[in-house]
């Protein structure tokens, strides 16, 4: 089972790809974020797997999230 935080600063675009992602049997959508603040904390408190990561949301910039993702859980893989 792949699990999956989706990260994207639209609502309506997280419940979109959550919707297409929840028919999809090996794959779990374990969370989302609005922005970068919150995806560090997701990533501590929620086991994942995979991070879908929209690199243009507001406060820290998507290179910076990725480098602090990537220090805090080596083994998350990135989706953008």
């Amino acid at each position: 089972m792949i699990r999956l935080l989706i990260a994207d600063d639209h609502a309506i675009v997280r419940g979109g790809l959550k919707q297409i992602f929840e028919i999809i049997p090996d794959l779990q959508v374990v969370g989302e974020a609005v922005n970068g603040a919150e995806v560090l904390t997701r990533i501590r408190q929620d086991d994942l797997d995979l991070l879908l990561l929209d690199i243009n949301m507001p406060g820290i910039s998507g290179a910076d999230l990725i480098r602090r993702v990537k220090l805090q859980r080596p083994d998350c893989r990135f989706w953008s």
